[in-house]
């Protein structure tokens, strides 16, 4: 305890109660609860704002400084209350002066030492400070006017209407309780300008002063602006009372006052700034808030439209499109060459006319040039600032460890990048990078799948006299995926000539090697001179000894020249789907007989069919891809390939290869699910 007196107790009719609560923002509300409740069983109503209002003050820094849990205890009797605030918090022990009421000239010092003391001081009778082992307990005692209590005037009643300040020029307990009671409407839609001008005017009224102001810079390039304003505008020489507002970043402020010089005025005005600083903190903060998940959102948005390209050009076309205008006044997309170069890739600025300008300053060359300091960004794999008439920032675009390009975002004219706008932007280069990545990865994909596809297919059909040979091929909808579908037409050693038709089960590079197998065998067989069947069985055998559950259907159907204008087909079907011959004088029909496919069993069984085109009369091959071309759950089925092939007659093998191609692709608005492959031979004699 310190060197005086500690808390007094009036004697008789003495009531104590003591609580402990949390170090929580809803204990100063509890342990007002408290003491209206003693004060009113103790029937010292004249006591209650003074108490509610030093209740408040003591409970609220205990929360703030301390940290810890706090001991409420209230002592009343009939001359008076006395109320004790203990926390548990270690720190050092400062010498406070303790008795009754301080003096003016005493103030000052006070009011050095916290707003909360000046104000204990100011209305309690005795107050003082008790050091404990475990922590430090504050205390004051109010005294009821009268016979055994303070000669002090009371502030009266709760209810009761006080003016502003006492007849000596100090504030009165109702003000300060109004003052410290005064919060935003929580129903308005801006409700801290109007919360800011009722605190102004407030103290303003307390401190006699003839005006005040409030100033507010919330970071958002619109400067500093009036926030709150009362009475007149401070005459010229005045000597104004500044308090700068106790925010962070980017908020900044100041509150005004133009008062007369006095002892309560400054602390009144400090502890007036905290109140509207604690409220502008809270509404920095939820705008953060806000922004964050704003910005939460446009990244997701940002990260699905970019996943939804895999194209390069047109992704990197996107990520200027996404900056502008809501990131940067322009932005710059710069990828780098095999050769390390920056190359402009795409750019976009807020008002299209300046975009001339801006490619120009983009392929400026020198020390102090943007070029320059892109090369730095990409080089360093680090944030760079951008001088100049474009001034912004840099970042590089790296995905997997790969240094790809820079990104570059020019600030806006009223404003600079704060750091949360250079996360967001910096989180945008992070997935562009990445989509870029993935899109030229699949470019990638789609050339190598292209050639091989290619390879796997004869560059262009054979030019036969009287035989006319036309083919259409789709790739399954993913052009990145290899298909095993595939056709071929090459000579046999006997003058007749072999058309190939085959599927082999699945897709990708395991499929696209099976098929370059099927191919390659066939191809060496007939070159030999094998027969047919033969060849069949030998490439049954070859795919069952390689194993890997893939397996292949095909059509083999050798053609040579017959009776007249006539040609003679030898069909050999191996579980692949049944061609349909075009007669010339109209009709469909299908021709041949199923066999068993190849890879799948040891011994096979492949019936011949022995055909005859008259002129005019087409062979129409095609694989499953057709057929089997989805609606929903409607297929597009062999009836309906026949119906589409029967207006055709009369029609050249090109025109019918395209018709039917188009019929089936029509079908369906969804892309194709698996390979497309029709081939298309007609007997052309005239």
């Amino acid at each position: 305890m310190s060197a005086e007196a500690g808390p007094a107790s009036g004697g008789a009719d003495e009531r104590v109660r003591r609580v402990r609560l949390p170090a929580d923002r809803r204990t100063p509300a509890a342990a007002r609860a408290l003491v209206r409740t003693m004060l009113l069983e103790a029937r010292l109503p004249e006591l209650l704002n003074e108490a509610l209002l030093l209740t408040t003050e003591l409970t609220t820094n205990a929360v703030e400084h301390a940290r810890t849990e706090l001991d409420i205890e209230v002592d009343t009797d009939r001359n008076g209350l006395t109320v004790t605030v203990t926390d548990f918090a270690s720190g050092p022990v400062d010498e406070l002066i303790v008795g009754v009421r301080n003096t003016t000239s005493d103030i000052t010092e006070v009011a050095a030492r916290g707003r909360g003391l000046l104000l204990v001081d100011h209305f309690s009778s005795r107050w003082g400070t008790t050091y404990l082992p475990t922590g430090k307990g504050v205390w004051f005692r109010l005294d009821r006017p009268g016979p055994g209590g303070s000669a002090r005037p009371s502030a009266g009643p709760l209810r009761v209407a006080e003016p502003d300040r006492n007849g000596d020029g100090t504030p009165s307990a109702a003000a300060m309780s109004d003052l410290m009671q005064l919060t935003p409407d929580s129903y308005a839609d801006e409700p801290l300008p109007e919360f800011a001008t009722g605190l102004l005017t407030r103290v303003a009224e307390m401190v006699g002063a003839a005006g005040g102001t409030v100033r507010l810079d919330r970071g958002d390039g619109l400067g500093t602006q009036v926030f709150a304003r009362y009475g007149r505008p401070p005459r010229e020489g005045n000597e104004l009372l500044r308090v700068p507002l106790a925010v962070h970043r980017p908020y900044s402020g100041e509150l005004e006052l133009d008062a007369a010089p006095s002892a309560y005025a400054r602390p009144l005005a400090v502890l007036a700034a905290e109140r509207l600083s604690l409220h502008l903190e809270n509404d920095r903060l939820r705008r953060a808030d806000v922004r964050r998940s704003t910005w939460l959102t446009f990244l997701a948005e940002a990260s699905e439209l970019l996943a939804q390209s895999l194209d390069v050009e047109l992704t990197m076309a996107l990520v200027p499109q996404l900056v502008v205008p809501r990131l940067g006044q322009w932005c710059a997309v710069h990828t780098t060459d095999e050769w390390g170069r920056l190359r402009l890739a795409a750019s976009s600025h807020a008002d299209e006319a300046m975009l001339p300008q801006l490619h120009r300053i983009l392929q400026e060359t020198g020390p102090d040039s943007i070029q320059s300091r892109l090369r730095e960004a990409s080089r360093n794999a680090a944030q760079v600032p951008l001088g100049g008439p474009m001034e912004g920032f840099a970042v590089p675009l790296i995905a997997r460890g790969q240094r790809l390009g820079t990104l570059a975002v020019g600030r806006h004219q009223r404003q600079r990048h704060d750091p949360d706008e250079v996360s967001v932007l910096e989180d945008v280069a992070r997935r562009a990078a990445l989509a870029i990545e993935n899109a030229r990865i699949h470019a990638e994909r789609r050339r190598v799948a292209q050639t091989l596809q290619q390879s796997l297919l004869p560059p262009v059909l054979p030019v036969v006299e009287g035989i006319g040979f036309a083919a259409e091929y789709v790739p399954t909808g993913d052009d990145a995926e290899v298909g095993g579908d595939f056709y071929d037409v090459l000579p046999l050693p006997d003058g007749r000539w072999l058309v190939v038709v085959g599927d082999v089960s699945g897709k990708g590079v395991q499929a696209a090697a099976v098929t370059g197998l099927v191919r390659d065998v066939i191809r060496v067989l007939v070159g030999d001179g094998k027969p047919l069947p033969e060849v069949l069985g030998r490439l049954n055998e070859t795919l069952v000894e390689r194993g890997g559950g893939r397996y292949c259907t095909l059509a083999l159907a050798a053609v040579a020249p017959g009776d007249g204008d006539q040609l003679d087909v030898s069909l050999h079907l191996a579980g692949h789907d049944r061609p349909v011959l075009l007669h010339g004088g109209g009709g469909a029909t299908f021709v041949g007989a199923g066999g068993t496919a190849l890879g799948l069993l040891d011994t096979i069984t492949t019936p011949t069919a022995e055909l005859t085109l008259k002129p005019g009369d087409a062979l129409i091959f095609y694989t499953d891809g057709v057929t089997e071309r989805r609606r929903g759950r409607e297929l597009f089925g062999t009836d309906r390939l026949r119906e589409s092939a029967a207006p055709l007659a009369g029609y050249s093998a090109d025109v019918v290869a395209a018709r039917l191609r188009a019929a089936t692709i029509a079908f369906s608005v969804e892309p194709p699910r698996d390979d497309i492959a029709i081939l298309v031979l007609r007997n052309d004699t005239p």
